[in-house]
């Protein structure tokens, strides 16, 4: 028996009963007025029987409501519920059935977390720049370019991340911050190209070609592929070519910082095709005929832009005599040996022979990306 004295349902009085429930039957009186309407809708309201005693009322519990409830951890849709809660029956079931996963997913989480960086702050915005009009020119266009391949890196993982299934909590919260990352290297990326100019540089159409390529798979093992492996990790031998030739602080600060989130990225791709070749080992296959298709949909554009491999030979060159441009022109070439070197590594680490390897690296975009 319990006695609720004068307290009301209005005021916790049924987290008294709900307590007292837990155990077995049983007897509750009090004083409040407003009891003996309250107690009785409560126990209809939670399937409680009810009987009016002498001095109170006795109560029986009703049907467990939790005992149809599933756990929200097997393979099936538990809708927005967390990860281990028991999912009530009747909850709606949306269609978010996307499972991305990657064992390697808590670890980036957390190191992403920790590693985020401020613009305003982490940047020397106010470095001294003594290099030529058209070395800053040239670091233009490669900001310009870098925006634009930036921005298809926030675009991709967005379209699977609004259908991904929330229990992948991990896996969620790190497209989510790797989608910041690409924010954050947009806006400093324009930062620095409007740093000195009003105006960015030259957008081709062939490189929006290459890049729209990158939203026609709808597998996101395929699409991180082609976006992670392939053209983010090339891009990460860019971001290092900048800032080893940048001309000043401030360019090699933002090819760094953003280089740094790269490295994440390409890490989680790897680690999730791992995972799902580990799975299913004929993945395999459809990822070398998506590279193939690939290169097949861009074998008519132009490849690189002229003005991007302009800007990165002179920007390695940093002047105009001859020998400058000699070795700004091989600095461009053994950028690009290194590129083709990371992606064979990589795909060699996905499980393909060193021939595979050498071949699918070849077809890849001119572009980079």
């Amino acid at each position: 028996m319990i006695d609720l004295g004068d307290l009301g349902f209005d005021e916790g009085a049924h987290l008294l009963v709900k307590r007292a429930l837990a155990a077995g039957p049983v007897t509750v009186r009090g004083s409040s007025p407003t009891l003996v309407i309250d107690l009785p809708a409560w126990c209809r309201a939670h399937g409680h029987a009810i009987e009016r005693t002498g001095d109170g009322f006795a109560i029986t519990r009703g049907p467990d409501r939790w005992r149809d409830a599933r756990r929200a951890d097997g393979p099936g849709h538990w809708g927005l519920a967390a990860r281990g809660a028991l999912v009530e029956s009747g909850a709606p079931d949306l269609d978010l059935p996307i499972a991305i996963w990657a064992d390697e997913a808590p670890r980036l989480y957390a190191q992403a977390a920790a590693a985020q960086w401020d613009p305003a702050t982490a940047i020397p915005w106010d470095a001294q720049v003594t290099h030529p009009d058209e070395v800053e020119d040239a670091i233009v266009q490669i900001m310009t370019y870098l925006i634009e391949n930036e921005t298809a890196a926030l675009l991709v993982p967005v379209r699977f991340l609004g259908r991904l299934r929330p229990q992948l909590r991990e896996t969620m919260q790190l497209l989510a911050i790797q989608a910041a990352d690409e924010a954050r290297h947009i806006e400093v990326f324009t930062h620095r190209a409007r740093l000195r100019r009003t105006e960015l540089g030259l957008s081709t159409a062939s490189g929006q070609a290459s890049l729209a390529t990158l939203f026609d798979e709808p597998d996101f093992a395929i699409a991180s592929m082609l976006l992670a492996v392939l053209g983010e990790g090339t891009f990460l031998s860019l971001l290092w070519f900048v800032r080893d030739h940048a001309p000043d602080d401030c360019t090699r600060e933002v090819a760094r910082l953003a280089a740094q989130d790269e490295a994440r990225h390409v890490a989680f791709g790897l680690a999730h095709i791992g995972h799902e070749l580990a799975a299913d080992p004929s993945l395999r296959g459809r990822l070398a005929a998506a590279i193939e298709r690939r290169h097949a949909a861009l074998a008519n554009t132009a490849g690189l832009n002229e003005e991007v491999f302009d800007a990165l030979l002179l920007l390695a060159a940093g002047g105009w005599d001859p020998a400058s441009l000699r070795r700004g022109h091989a600095a461009v070439v053994d950028l690009v040996r290194t590129m083709d070197d990371g992606r064979r590594l990589r795909l060699v680490r996905l499980g393909f022979t060193p021939d595979e390897a050498a071949h699918l690296s070849s077809l890849h975009t001119r572009n980079f990306m």
